[in-house]
C-alpha cells in the first residue's frame, strides 16, 4: 500500500522516494521545490496525530496543486508537503517563498486554532538549497541526509566497515613496503629546489569536511595559484558544454599541462603519480579511502553546479578512483563527475579491489598525468 489508509497520505518510504527523485530533477532543471515538514510528536495519541493530518491536509486543500505530493516524512510523526513549481524570486506571485509560506501558516493557524498548531513543529526547505553554497569564510555544509539514504547506509554498515579495515591495513603496508622509495623521493625533492618536502592543501572531504592534504612537493615554492584557478574555472566550464577535458590529470584538482610552477622534479613525479604517495598518511587517518572521488579544492568546488557536488559529499575521497582508472583526463568533466557518482551509486568491496588492481597500470602509462 503506497497511502496509508486513515489520513490518504503516502507512506514514508514512497514519500521519500518521490523527495530524492525531486531533489534530482531540480538540480539539474533549477526548478525550486519547497518542502514544508510538520512534526506532531508533540501529541502523543496516534489517533489524535491522524485527526490533525487530516485536518492540516484539508486545510491546505485550496493551496495544494495536482503537482504537490504529500506523505509521511517520517511514519505517524512527520508530515511532509512538497510544492512544486515554486517562484525561485522573492515577487508578488502567490507561488513566491516567502508569500506561499505565509498563506500555508495562516490557513493552518485558522484552521487548527493556535493552541494546537502553536505544538505542531513547521519547518521549510527550498531545493536547490542555498545551504550547499557556503557563505564567505565558511565551508561547504554537510546536507540533508533522508531517510532513505539513512536505511540504505545503514544496510552498507558492515561493508564500509570492511572498506576502513582494507584501507587501514592498505595503507600500512603500502607505507611500510613504500619506505625506501618514499625516503629517495623525500631527498630528491629536497634537492632540487627550495622549499618543504611536503605540500600540504586544505581539501573537501566526506559530507563537506575539509581536512589537509598531503603530496610530495611538485612546484616551485610560493607560486600564484591564480593561474590554476583560471584553468579549474575555464575547465568546469567546458565540461558542463561537453568539451573535452584536456589536461584534467589524476589529482582532483586537476593540472595544466606545461604549467610553469612545476619543476623537473616534480614533473617526473606528477607522471607516476609518486607524488601522491604521501596521501596514504591521510586514509590512515581517516580522511581518505583508497578508493573514491578525487578531494577538490575549496574554489574547485565553488564553481561545482549543485549535482556535482554529490561526488564530494556522500563519500569519503580516495587515492584513486573509477575515472582515474577509466577516463582520466579523456573525458569532459560532466563525464569525470558521472564516473564519480556510478562509483558512489554501484560501490562494492569487489568493485573496489578492481580498480586497486588497475591502479598500479595506470601510473606506469601515465596517460593524462602532467
Amino acid at each position: 500500500m503506497l497511502r496509508d489508509s486513515q489520513t490518504e497520505l503516502y507512506n514514508e518510504e514512497y514519500f521519500n522516494e518521490l523527495l530524492a527523485l525531486e531533489q534530482k530533477k531540480c538540480e539539474r532543471s533549477k526548478s525550486p521545490v519547497l518542502l514544508m515538514l510538520a512534526d506532531l510528536s508533540a501529541f502523543a495519541d496516534v489517533s489524535e496525530r491522524q485527526k490533525i493530518a487530516r485536518s492540516m491536509m484539508e486545510a491546505l486543500s485550496h493551496i495544494i496543486r495536482d503537482t504537490d505530493v504529500k506523505g509521511w516524512h517520517v511514519d505517524g510523526l512527520v508530515i511532509g508537503t512538497m510544492f512544486t513549481k515554486i517562484t525561485s524570486k522573492e515577487t508578488t506571485s502567490p507561488f513566491a517563498p516567502r508569500h506561499f509560506v505565509n498563506r500555508c501558516l495562516e490557513r493552518l493557524s485558522s484552521c487548527l486554532g493556535v493552541e494546537r498548531f502553536s505544538r505542531i513543529e513547521v519547518s521549510w526547505q527550498v531545493f536547490p538549497e542555498e545551504f550547499l553554497k557556503p557563505s564567505a569564510g565558511e565551508g561547504p555544509r554537510q546536507k540533508t541526509v533522508l531517510p532513505a539514504a539513512m536505511k540504505k547506509k545503514a544496510e552498507q554498515r558492515v561493508g564500509l566497515t570492511a572498506k576502513r579495515l582494507i584501507d587501514v591495513i592498505g595503507s600500512v603496508i603500502a607505507i611500510v613496503v613504500f619506505a625506501p622509495v618514499l625516503a629517495c623521493i623525500a631527498v630528491w625533492v629536497k634537492m632540487s629546489s627550495r622549499g618543504p618536502v611536503l605540500f600540504r592543501q586544505e581539501r573537501i572531504g566526506l559530507g563537506g569536511k575539509t581536512f589537509m592534504l598531503l603530496k610530495f612537493r611538485s612546484m616551485f615554492a610560493n607560486n600564484n595559484s591564480a593561474i590554476h584557478k583560471e584553468f579549474v574555472r575555464n575547465l568546469i566550464s567546458a565540461g558542463s558544454n561537453g568539451d573535452r577535458a584536456a589536461g584534467a590529470g589524476p589529482d582532483g584538482a586537476y593540472k595544466i599541462k606545461g604549467d610553469p610552477r612545476v619543476t623537473p622534479v616534480g614533473r617526473m613525479l606528477r607522471k607516476t603519480s609518486l607524488d601522491e604517495l604521501p596521501q596514504f598518511m591521510n586514509v590512515l587517518k581517516g580522511d581518505m579511502s583508497l578508493v573514491g572521488p578525487r578531494p577538490p579544492i575549496m574554489y574547485e568546488y565553488e564553481e561545482y553546479d549543485l549535482w556535482h557536488k554529490h561526488r564530494v559529499l556522500d563519500i569519503k575521497p580516495g587515492i584513486t578512483g573509477l575515472w582515474q582508472v577509466a577516463g582520466r583526463s579523456v573525458t569532459t568533466f560532466d563525464e569525470m563527475v558521472r564516473m564519480d557518482i556510478k562509483y558512489i551509486r554501484e560501490w562494492s568491496l569487489w568493485l573496489d579491489i578492481k580498480i586497486i588492481l588497475k591502479t598500479p597500470l595506470v601510473m606506469l602509462k601515465g596517460n593524462g598525468a602532467y
